[in-house]
């Protein structure tokens, strides 16, 4: 048998020569020292999302006034918060301090619940009203322009009513007084909590602090201190209408000119 002979060499004589004159130099690509330094991280840019303005909800009812004729004392606060509104009760919040200053100023003889809201005007002589009615969740959702229109119909239920004092709980509801009675808002020095001048033709005005929760300005015993300079007068003038309801032998309740229900000032204005 015969060997199997190798396949012949492949002549290699006329291949080209590699060469590496195109081969890149690994030096050229080393970082220098300074190159070498790890840079330290950047923090993270916080992007800004666009506040939007509160959402007020607009199905909720507003809350109808506690008035009657003649009253000793008419309450004017801003407007309903979201548990007032749902409620239908005033100052309804747990942490309104409204029902609690009145009976420890001595507005009222004992501490009262908001379900009775509606009861003050025959019990103590006392109603209730606000400047606006839209619910909203805070005051700040209310703009200068919405509360000032609110002062001409307070105005003409002061008229109507004829209550002997008004009660401002606040100081921005009477800023906007002011602003609608002299053109331009109130100078610092101006203000002043307690009794107001009656040049301001509102009959007799006691401003007194907010009672919300939200309100933080005054300390706890700054705002009875405003409190009960206001109910040291209701107390003096309850017991003198006592005193000439004894007199006149007159059984009518409060010196009201009328009886009957509370008036429901907000249906009347939304009809």
């Amino acid at each position: 048998m015969s060997e199997t002979s190798p396949p012949p060499e492949e002549a290699t004589d006329n291949l080209p020569t590699p060469t590496f004159a195109g081969r890149l130099k690994l030096s050229e690509f080393m970082f220098t020292s300074d190159q070498n330094k790890t840079m330290p991280p950047q923090p993270l840019r916080k992007t800004q999302t666009p506040q939007t303005p509160p959402h007020t909800p607009g199905h909720l009812p507003s809350l109808p006034d506690a008035l009657l004729p003649n009253l000793i004392l008419l309450f004017v606060g801003l407007n309903p918060g979201i548990l007032t509104s749902t409620s239908g009760h005033a100052y309804a919040h747990p942490t309104n301090l409204f029902w609690r200053l009145l009976h420890s100023s001595g507005i009222t003889p004992r501490l009262c619940q908001p379900q009775e809201d509606r009861s003050l005007p025959a019990m103590f002589s006392l109603g209730l009203t606000n400047i606006v009615p839209r619910p909203t969740r805070n005051g700040a959702e209310l703009s200068k322009q919405e509360m000032d229109a609110g002062v001409e119909v307070l105005e003409e239920k002061i008229r109507k009513y004829k209550p002997e004092a008004v009660c401002i709980v606040g100081k921005s509801i009477w800023e906007s007084v002011w602003r609608v009675r002299h053109g331009r808002a109130i100078k610092k020095e101006e203000f002043r909590y307690g009794w107001q001048d009656r040049k301001e033709d509102m009959g007799v005005v006691f401003v007194a602090c907010s009672t919300s929760g939200l309100a933080a300005t005054l300390k706890p015993r700054e705002k009875e201190e405003i409190w009960n300079e206001l109910g040291g007068w209701v107390v003096k003038r309850r017991k003198e209408r006592e005193e000439e309801k004894k007199g006149d032998g007159d059984g009518r309740e409060g010196g009201g000119e009328v009886s009957g229900e509370v008036v429901d000032e907000s249906v009347k204005q939304e009809q």
